[in-house]
């Protein structure tokens, strides 16, 4: 993929996810501060549990506690 053809408007489903899929407890922090620049937390809440990215639990669980939004899983366990 080509990054620098990427809207940041139009192709939010796909910078959200893959803006916190290699995110750790270390630099999660840092990492949802600058999507938070860009982003509403209602989209960022959105395009995660809508995207098929292969984001971890630890992560929508991360964010859900930081908007206060009902815990939510990518995958079953």
């Amino acid at each position: 993929m080509d990054y620098s053809k990427l809207n940041l408007s139009k192709d939010k489903a796909i910078i959200i996810p893959r803006a916190l899929f290699a995110t750790t407890p270390e630099t999660f922090e840092t990492d949802i501060q600058k999507l938070e620049e860009l982003y509403s937390t209602k989209d960022i809440v959105k395009y995660l549990k809508l995207t098929t990215e292969n984001i971890s639990n630890k992560v929508c669980i991360s964010v859900a506690k930081r908007y206060n939004v009902k815990p939510f899983l990518r995958f079953s366990l």
